[in-house]
């Protein structure tokens, strides 16, 4: 028989820390190292780079068998088909949309009136890695960014972890076998077994992730220091509060629409929000919040294939910061941008912020290729952005994660495949009568 703790005594089970307080913990651990000593803060990034690592190496052949699972389970190519129609017709209206307002807002604030930027040769060698790459994704264009989808062999997709790859060939995987019938069936039971352990895998390594909070925090908090964060605090400021209205007011609206209410659901991923606002990477918590999704009553042919989708294609906040920068870029350079202009760059923020998921940088990256649209704003011009792109990233990674908890609810409602009932009782509310599976 277990022996029962004394009265009074606490039990062992009590005295343990779920991950989100061990995450607010390491958090201020972090900036409490960096303030103190920032020459001992500025030894622990290793701790983040191995955090970050371990995420690296598990992500890809995780994405792979979710989608292939994904497919294989749901039934017919006609439905696999038609869920990826409606999610990619909600993902580009969606990004378009918050692009557009995000330009709007930006002229209207005007984030950068009153500062002067005189770019220096010293800028641009500090941004010329960025503006190498972004030459890259601009250069190519439609057609390079179609024939980059096909990787030259499956294993250096995963090898290099290029998430649009290993999606296009989980893809093709996938159809192909749903489409060989029993001959394929071993091949399904041993995905769904590798689904299972590299799950696990993951769960495993989100245990590590208050350790890389402590090296994030600690690290930045130690380099740039409090004086040059007030450098550019208007402009992250306004950004925050864009990419919360986008979640209460957008996001909000959406689920409200589904009928699930938008505070229940916050909450109930308040845990991954703040892994990945501490760490500004999703991918750690890409099997929680797909398990949660599917506990909420969310269909899993639903976010086998919408949530890993997303993580490419539905970058909302990404969308919001590239329209607030190219703005806020032209005023500090004084560049005036005509219509034509404007319109180029929204076309060329579409293409180029594709794939942009979990790469090191890749936000300035992106921003250099849509620079390059409009050769008017030096390019050099992004080293103002460099020093605040990890506290930028913070909103970033939320609002990317947010936009990507809510399309499987919405993708999930278009279906007919979103349990309300279910739902409700989670969330922890009382479901109006009628609501069920609609």
């Amino acid at each position: 028989m277990t022996p029962m703790p004394a009265p009074g005594t606490p039990s062992r089970r009590s005295l343990r820390f779920g991950i989100f307080q061990q995450v607010c913990i390491a958090t201020v651990l972090g900036l409490i190292l960096g303030l103190a000593s920032p020459a001992l803060a500025a030894e622990t990034g290793w701790a983040t780079d191995l955090f970050l690592h371990l995420i690296i190496m598990a992500v890809g052949p995780l994405l792979f068998c979710i989608i292939v699972t994904g497919i294989t389970g749901a039934g017919s190519l006609r439905t696999v088909g038609r869920l990826g129609i409606r999610a990619l017709i909600y993902f580009e209206a969606m990004t378009t949309l918050v692009l557009l307002l995000s330009v709007g807002a930006a002229l209207l604030i005007r984030p950068g009136a009153g500062m002067n930027l005189t770019t220096t040769a010293s800028d641009s060698r500090t941004v010329a890695s960025y503006a190498g790459n972004a030459h890259l994704l601009h250069s190519q264009g439609l057609t390079g960014f179609l024939l980059s989808l096909v990787p030259h062999s499956p294993a250096s997709a995963f090898a290099e972890g290029n998430i649009l790859q290993i999606l296009f060939f989980a893809i093709l995987f996938g159809c192909c076998l749903s489409q060989i019938g029993p001959a394929g069936a071993p091949v399904v039971r041993l995905v769904e077994s590798l689904s299972v352990l590299f799950s696990q895998m993951m769960k495993y390594i989100i245990a590590v992730a208050p350790l890389g909070v402590f090296g994030a925090v600690a690290t930045t908090t130690s380099r740039y220091g409090p004086e040059a964060i007030i450098r550019l605090g208007a402009f992250t400021l306004l950004y925050f509060v864009a990419i919360v209205a986008f979640v209460v007011i957008i996001l909000g609206s959406c689920l409200a629409a589904c009928g699930i209410r938008p505070l229940k659901f916050l909450r109930y991923f308040r845990e991954e929000l703040l892994i990945v606002a501490a760490t500004t990477s999703s991918d750690a918590v890409l099997p929680s919040i797909m398990t949660r999704l599917e506990t909420l009553g969310v269909s899993r042919q639903v976010v086998g294939l919408v949530v890993p989708a997303g993580y490419s294609f539905n970058l909302d906040a990404l969308s919001i910061y590239l329209g607030f920068a190219v703005v806020f870029l032209a005023q500090v350079t004084g560049t005036h941008l005509t219509w034509t202009q404007m319109i180029t760059m929204l076309l060329t923020a579409l293409v180029t912020s594709k794939g942009a998921h979990g790469v090191p940088g890749i936000a300035i990256v992106v921003l250099a290729a849509t620079l390059a649209a409009i050769p008017s704003i030096p390019v050099a011009s992004l080293v103002l952005l460099l020093a605040v792109d990890w506290f930028i990233g913070i909103a970033r990674a939320v609002g990317n994660l947010a936009g990507n908890c809510v399309a499987p609810v919405v993708i999930a409602a278009w279906e007919g495949q979103l349990d309300r009932e279910r739902a409700a009782e989670v969330l922890g509310y009382a479901s109006r009568p009628g609501d069920q599976t609609a």
